[in-house]
């Protein structure tokens, strides 16, 4: 709010939090907690299970439809959107959004790079944000994996200690 009670105009109307949001933690809190904080209404698209497995070469562990109710749960999410085209510009055609949020480990990629020149001809910013660094879904992920590896036998031990 301004000083004189009216509303603060935030930097863009629509923006796009786009993810996969597998296995939900801070980093991803944080990212839609600093995508609200720019713009009026936030839409929060989470890639569908064949999207991510496409982009990251594995399915999440929680499946979509649960992904999709944890996001539009989170009070700095107006609306959740499935994506299931890998074309962000495409996604836009249907969402039409003024800004597009990524973590800053895309900034100066090649990825990053695309959707800057992908999304330049449309008039659409790409804001990125902090990456949080001691958290991500791939940790997590490889930390279950690990408790989920069956414990040698007896007879294996013994011979490993060999």
């Amino acid at each position: 709010m301004s000083e004189l009670g009216a509303p603060t105009r935030r930097p863009y109307r629509v923006g796009y939090a786009p993810g996969a949001y597998d296995l939900f933690h801070i980093g991803h809190l944080n990212i839609l907690r600093h995508a609200r904080s720019q713009c009026d209404y936030l839409v929060a698209g989470v890639v569908s299970d064949e999207m991510a497995e496409l982009a990251k070469g594995r399915r999440p562990m929680i499946p979509l439809v649960e992904r999709l109710e944890i996001v539009r749960s989170v009070k700095y999410v107006d609306a959740a959107f499935v994506e299931t085209v890998p074309d962000k510009v495409e996604t836009w055609k249907q969402v039409r959004f003024d800004v597009i949020f990524k973590g800053d480990d895309w900034r100066g990629t090649p990825k990053g790079h695309k959707l800057e020149k992908d999304f330049a001809p449309v008039g659409v910013d790409v804001v990125y944000f902090p990456y949080t660094v001691h958290t991500s879904s791939t940790q997590l992920r490889r930390a279950l994996d690990a408790l989920a590896e069956p414990l040698a036998a007896p007879e294996q031990l013994t011979a490993e200690r060999r």
